[in-house]
């Protein structure tokens, strides 16, 4: 296939929003130059975090705390794939071939955002933060186990944004983080494990789902994988080899469903617990529905009082 562009060739012309439209994925509304996705390298992406710049021909997903050019995506995209072959895939699904006439535009070197973690405080300095999980139900929990995490970010002008989340560690000691508008990774991915029970243990997701658990079983002493991202799934399953007892709290979406399956394929003996928020995409979905059902009967309890009369005494 002597018409194939060269690897060159495709990270000048090759056009990331082009080859993510033939996928499947479309942006959410345009802001500035670069459009914003839910994530098709994480199965965990409720919020849009990764952005392209197509004018200059990069992409940067800030869940996985990665980026590059066009290339560099399809090697994560086709993870089965070697590089050549990455190459050849992206120009079949682009259609592209030597030859044609393409409008390019200059392309620069990019600084990727990289985000650097200024200072950690104590849960409940922030007022920002208290109130975001306290609006997931799960701040008083998580006063164990989360910090508050204030970071930056510095452009290629280097201009600096400063920011703030709720975070705790995973086992490369760099922070995962939330807040109302972002989540993403301080630093490189990775499975976080809180040891405590040598033979039980409880896997999920993402830190707001266990600490969902935890509110609701305040009491168990099972060991805790939590996987931070999908992508972590194998390092996972191989954590939870050394537990006879798994217990799985995943997504009931179409990716923590496959997960699940896949982790039971592995570990046969492991246990599917998302019933338990049947109904719920996941488990933090369900503690912030039943705190809304507390608040509404709480209403409703207030109403009726300041409606009673109490007679008047001398």
């Amino acid at each position: 296939m002597s018409n194939l562009l060269t690897s060159k060739e495709l990270k000048e012309q090759g056009s990331l929003v082009d080859l993510l439209s033939r996928l499947g994925y479309q942006p959410v509304p345009k802001r500035g130059r670069e459009r914003m996705y839910h994530s098709m390298l994480r199965n965990d992406d409720s919020d849009p975090s990764f952005s392209v710049n197509d004018d200059l021909g990069v992409w940067f997903d800030h869940g996985l705390g990665k980026g590059g050019n066009i290339i560099d995506f399809g090697l994560l995209y086709w993870r089965h794939l070697g590089f050549n072959d990455v190459v050849k895939k992206i120009q079949q699904v682009c259609s592209m071939e030597q030859g044609e006439t393409r409008v390019t535009r200059p392309r620069k070197a990019v600084k990727i955002p990289q985000h650097i973690v200024e200072q950690v405080k104590p849960l409940g300095t922030h007022p920002a933060i208290t109130e975001y999980l306290k609006s997931r139900g799960i701040f008083d929990v998580a006063r164990k186990y989360l910090s508050e995490v204030y970071y930056y970010v510095e452009d290629d002008k280097n201009l600096r944004k400063h920011y703030f989340a709720a975070g705790w560690q995973n086992e490369n000691n760099s922070w995962e983080v939330r807040n109302r508008y972002f989540k993403g990774c301080m630093g490189h991915k990775g499975v976080t494990f809180v040891p405590s029970h040598p033979k039980n243990a409880v896997v999920f997701e993402g830190f707001l789902n266990f600490l969902s658990w935890r509110l609701e079983h305040p009491e168990a002493d099972h060991s805790v994988i939590v996987l931070n991202t999908l992508s972590l799934l194998q390092q996972g399953i191989n954590k939870a080899k050394a537990f006879s007892s798994l217990d799985i709290y995943f997504d009931r979406d179409k990716g923590g469903k496959g997960a699940t399956n896949d982790f039971i394929r592995a570990l046969p003996y492991a246990i599917d617990r998302s019933k338990l928020y049947d109904g719920f995409n996941d488990y933090n979905d369900k503690i912030k529905a039943d705190l809304k059902v507390a608040a509404e009967e709480k209403r409703k309890k207030d109403n009726f009082f300041s409606g009673v009369r109490v007679p008047f005494e001398r």
